[in-house]
């Protein structure tokens, strides 16, 4: 590890998401490392549905960010407005690293993340959130995207009694750049489960109750299919975060909001600057590309700072995703890996069973119930 000097470059991450914490952990060795986000605590968000069954997860899912760095430091704070490398904090504070790194990723409606400042307060919603699950014989789940397909695997492995309906306008379930062949797989496991699906309609409105809380639940297709439920939940609507931008930044954004980047991740315009994660438009918004992502971006200052080596070029993945359905259910793809499409064995394998877990306990240096 490279000895601490006082005439080290400051790097400053904002946003402790998947991309976030792999950079700041990466520099920690070379660079005075900052990390600012406004909770506590690392959510791991790919396990969150798990949680949501079966509470027994809540003690494995959350990562204190003071457990990530040994020389950097963590700031629990906002960012209220950026201007090039300018960064202001809600309590006021005033930064301007030598390299900045924006990864506040996208938000998304909760369970599927939680946003509360404080491990208790998450894990107290969630615990509730678990409850009026158990109360609900019928579960609507509006969107048939990943996060919807995985939540019916969930409820259904956990809950098999419950009836469990998901409505979508599209044609198809899992909309985006996957062969059709894994659509017909999780169809065919869906269809065992006794998943209900309803595509092809758009809802005349969405359900006037909120969602993830136990009410009585009707919506009407556009074709007039009513649908009713004892819950429901809203499976669509990533949006990055990124109001906080202003100046030149702000005009990087494209119009969904995502900010444009260069080969090399750096905010179009911008020296040093970088965007990743759900937060730029370099590629689908999934953990695992934040992830490489935050590997470039990390390798490319390290090579900026210690001028070893050479920088590269961020080269956007092909169409991966494993949907676990349930522990021991889902499908896949992994080209270069498995031909074809990753049955549920090669899904509980890499996933299901564990929810990626242990990635991010030896990240923070931690086993998870350990933590918090």
């Amino acid at each position: 590890m490279t000895e601490q000097t006082d005439n080290r470059p400051s790097v400053l991450v904002v946003g402790g998401g998947y991309g976030g914490i792999k950079v700041a952990k990466q520099l920690d060795d070379v660079a005075e490392v900052t990390l600012v986000d406004p909770t506590e605590a690392f959510v791991h968000n790919v396990a969150a549905w798990r949680a949501l069954v079966e509470p027994e997860w809540l003690d494995q899912i959350f990562f204190r960010y003071d457990h990530l760095l040994k020389q950097g430091r963590f700031v629990q704070d906002r960012a209220v407005a950026v201007e090039g490398r300018q960064v202001t904090l809600g309590s006021g504070a005033r930064l301007e690293p030598d390299y900045l790194v924006l990864a506040t990723g996208s938000a998304y409606p909760f369970p599927a993340k939680v946003a509360e400042p404080d491990v208790e307060s998450a894990r107290a919603r969630l615990r509730a959130a678990h409850a009026e699950l158990l109360d609900a014989e019928r579960v609507l789940l509006i969107g048939a995207g990943p996060s919807g397909l995985e939540l019916a695997g969930e409820i259904k492995a956990f809950f098999p009694e419950k009836q469990v309906t998901i409505v979508d306008a599209g044609a198809d379930i899992l909309p985006g750049p996957y062969d059709q062949e894994l659509r017909e797989e999780l169809r065919r496991q869906l269809d065992k489960l006794g998943v209900q699906l309803v595509l092809g309609s758009r809802l005349r409105g969405l359900p006037s109750a909120e969602p993830a809380t136990r009410a009585a639940v009707s919506v009407t297709t556009e074709a007039g299919e009513e649908l009713t439920a004892d819950i429901w939940y809203r499976c669509f609507g990533v949006a990055p975060v990124s109001e906080y931008l202003g100046g030149a930044l702000a005009e990087a954004r494209n119009e969904q909001g995502y900010l444009r980047v260069d080969a090399q991740l750096r905010v179009v315009g911008q020296d040093r600057v970088f965007a990743i994660g759900d937060l730029s438009d370099a590629d689908l918004n999934q953990a695992g590309r934040a992830g490489a992502q935050a590997d470039l971006v990390a390798a490319n200052l390290r090579q900026l700072i210690t001028g070893e080596g050479d920088r590269a070029d961020y080269q956007p993945m092909p169409p991966l995703i494993i949907v676990p359905l349930g522990p021991e259910g889902g499908a896949g793809l992994l080209p270069g890996m498995v031909e074809g499409v990753a049955g549920p064995e090669i899904a509980a394998d890499i996933k299901g069973r564990n929810m990626l877990v242990g990635m991010y306990a030896t990240l923070f240096d931690a086993v998870p119930d350990e933590v918090g």
